[in-house]
């Protein structure tokens, strides 16, 4: 019998716990050895606490990250936050320091990168603490704190050493580690067993009605399909595995699947690349570059594409020399890679949006699909 994968909790997860804690505390709570908190996805998660010092104006709690089976790099590592309550006066956030959220001033400390390339769901000057923890953070003390003002400070001392060893630095995070998490929760990422665990999705939409199905890689996809009225009883989650869930969606018998996702995914697959981690496989920039100077872009235009951080960061590129139509042409190359690698068994049709969920290009099936669908295209 396989292993049964343990999960875990995200760094975003243990900035949350440990303002909870903090906050109980300072309102002369006992939260005891553990606190618990309910992830952004309405997972409950019970974390440790490590260790508390209380501090002349506050309190230092510390978790420690847990990440379960995935093979996570901050895995073991210290996460220290320090909670206190300030004065309205003082919610001032400090350039590449902190920043403020609903009542609370977010401080990055040692160990904490900031922002300095567009591009990302962080501004440019921004601490490197993700929307989605300062979030969670604010679910979890609301009640605590109500309309009181506070200071959230974490510090991850290793994560300036830890940085280098991920795309921090090439994604222009910079003075360390990011405090990331989307939901809070720590899946296991055993690739084979997370491939598998992916596949029953596409049995339980088939069961529903469903031989059309709309395959996102992850939570962006899902949220703009949502939003545009696409039934969310048809989308399956594909992560990075595209290439292996639609030859899935083969094997179960689909006729069409609509790829419905972030252009920096989805270029790929116009690329023929079809496992998504960019550890594998990238090919975003060079396909953006490629099929712009096939629109007519000049090579000072497609050098700048070439040379950006992110695919958000090449579309203005775009956008200046008005070619926004080669959208709608690696949305068509997506579909036809992707009905290449699967012998033409079943159609598919590709939609290419934005990180604010804007919507980029598509091809003919995926219009087709979509008034299938009655979707409300924003």
């Amino acid at each position: 019998m396989a292993k049964q994968l343990k999960g875990g909790y995200t760094t975003g997860a243990c900035l949350a716990a440990g303002a909870k804690a903090g906050a109980m505390i300072m309102q002369g709570e006992d939260p005891g050895d553990r606190v618990d908190i309910v992830a952004l996805d309405g997972t409950p998660l019970q974390i440790p606490i490590a260790s508390v010092e209380l501090l002349a104006h506050g309190v230092k709690v510390e978790i420690i990250k847990d990440a379960g089976d995935d093979p996570d790099i901050t895995n073991g590592t210290s996460v220290f936050i320090t909670f206190s309550f300030l004065t309205q006066e003082q919610l001032q956030p400090v350039y590449g320091q902190s920043i403020l959220y609903k009542q609370i001033l977010f401080e990055a400390g040692q160990g904490i990168g900031h922002a300095t390339k567009p591009g990302l769901s962080l501004a440019v000057g921004e601490p490197a603490i993700n929307p989605g923890p300062r979030q969670l953070v604010y679910n979890s003390i609301k009640d605590i704190i109500g309309d009181k003002a506070c200071l959230v400070r974490v510090d991850i001392p290793a994560g300036t050493e830890l940085a280098t060893k991920t795309l921090n630095p090439v994604l222009g995070i910079e003075g360390g580690i990011s405090v990331i998490g989307t939901t809070g929760v720590l899946r296991p990422m055993s690739e084979e067993a997370f491939k598998n665990s992916l596949v029953p999705q596409i049995e339980v939409a088939k069961a529903a009605g469903f031989t059309t199905q709309i395959f996102v890689p992850g939570k962006i996809g899902e949220r703009i399909a949502t939003s545009w009225g696409l039934p969310t009883e048809a989308m399956v989650q594909t992560s990075n595995f595209i290439g292996f869930m639609l030859e899935a969606g083969a094997d179960h018998g689909l006729e069409r699947i609509l790829l419905f996702g972030h252009i920096g995914k989805l270029a790929k697959v116009a690329a023929g690349v079809f496992h998504t981690h960019n550890r594998v496989g990238d090919a975003r920039l060079e396909v953006l570059a490629a099929y712009s100077a096939a629109k007519g872009m000049p090579a000072e235009g497609v050098q700048r594409i070439l040379q950006a951080v992110t695919t958000e960061e090449a579309l203005p590129v775009i956008e200046e020399y008005g070619l926004q139509s080669v959208y709608q042409v690696i949305a068509a190359r997506a579909s036809y890679r992707a009905e290449r690698l699967l012998f033409n068994r079943l159609q598919v049709g590709t939609v290419l949006v934005t990180l604010q969920g804007k919507l980029l290009g598509m091809d003919e099936k995926a219009k087709e699909i979509g008034r299938d669908f009655g979707w409300q295209i924003k």
